[in-house]
């Protein structure tokens, strides 16, 4: 008997996962420097696979971002990698590609105004937009 308990047990625990109101606005954050998903990122953009999959007419646009440092030019590869990584979260979870779109803003369009880590940190950010 205690042994069919923690299986069950196991695979409650791994189906759980929370479906958000809303995806719009939704964020994931980067290090300095990297494009890797975290696990803490993947979670989010795994949930928001949930959301799309509960609604099947919204698509989305990924918006990369940077913070100040660097050239135009690396920041906007850098968005565009944050960007189509998180994407790629979404749509190895079940979700067409079809239904996202991906940009880069790099450091031309950031979401926190200031200088310094802290706001820094909240602009290495990959956010969901609906379309």
């Amino acid at each position: 008997m205690k042994k069919y308990f923690f299986i069950f047990m196991a695979a409650s625990i791994s189906a759980c996962t929370h479906v958000p109101s809303t995806i719009d606005g939704n964020q994931v954050f980067f290090s300095f420097d990297s494009a890797k998903i975290s696990d803490e990122a993947r979670d989010t953009l795994e949930s928001q696979a949930l959301y799309m999959k509960k609604h099947p007419d919204t698509n989305i646009v990924i918006e990369g971002h940077c913070d100040e440092r660097g050239s135009t030019e690396y920041n906007l590869a850098l968005g565009a990698q944050r960007a189509n990584n998180a994407a790629h979260v979404i749509i190895q979870d079940g979700i067409e590609p079809e239904r996202i779109k991906t940009i880069s803003y790099g450091k031309e369009k950031p979401i926190y105004t200031g200088t310094g880590e802290k706001v820094w940190s909240k602009n290495r950010n990959a956010t969901t937009r609906i379309k």
